[in-house]
């Protein structure tokens, strides 16, 4: 069992087993129309904080060879970058919207007052912002119920020269000291199907 970090934020101790960098493997399966991509891929993710009560999150993939292929040369993949938070109204104390400074005490400062925003099932509602150098932004909703947690996308912006992308969802738990991470995809004119997962160490 890992020690909290010092001064964690008490509204990150819900989210606190993803903190740390991540790394490993994965597999890409995808159907498009009568064609299927598949390949392997590696994988860096990182969960910090700064202090503020949200989780910053930095996803980075690149393709491994393909079997037969000459050499070893990893090609850079995908990244996305964003933000982990619990699910609640903002209060006069919390800062914004822009660079607002809040108004009064901070809420939610204390395990007790983290306690009251556990959901029916008794998890907590979170929100995670993702952002994609494509042109592409994702709102999910969802919930982390102990070592697990259950996405789906609530929204999905993009830009004009993005690719068709309409929604998403994302599935991570901790197995074994392991990360394990599935995300399926409604992308390029197809319905919500498989599209990656992975399996990945603690690394720091």
């Amino acid at each position: 069992m890992r020690d909290l970090p010092v001064g964690l934020p008490s509204e990150i101790v819900p989210l606190s087993w993803l903190l740390g960098v991540w790394e490993g493997s994965g597999v890409l399966e995808y159907q498009i129309g009568e064609e299927s991509v598949s390949r392997t891929f590696g994988h860096r993710l990182s969960f910090s904080h700064d202090g503020l009560p949200y989780l910053n999150y930095n996803s980075y993939t690149w393709l491994e060879p393909e079997s037969g292929a000459e050499g070893d040369e990893k090609t850079p993949l995908a990244t996305e970058t964003g933000y982990w938070r619990l699910s609640r109204p903002q209060t006069n104390g919390d800062p914004g919207p822009g660079l607002l400074p809040g108004d009064g005490d901070r809420p939610f400062t204390t395990t007790d007052a983290v306690e009251t925003l556990r959901n029916a099932a008794g998890g907590f509602d979170i929100e995670v912002v993702l952002a994609h150098p494509s042109g592409l932004a994702e709102l999910y909703l969802g919930q982390v119920k102990g070592p697990r947690i259950d996405l789906a996308t609530d929204a999905v912006v993009r830009t004009a020269g993005a690719k068709p992308y309409a929604a998403a969802t994302r599935l991570y738990g901790l197995v074994d000291n392991h990360l394990l991470w599935a995300w399926d995809i409604a992308a390029l004119g197809q319905t919500l199907r498989t599209h990656a997962s992975g399996r990945l160490a603690r690394a720091e």
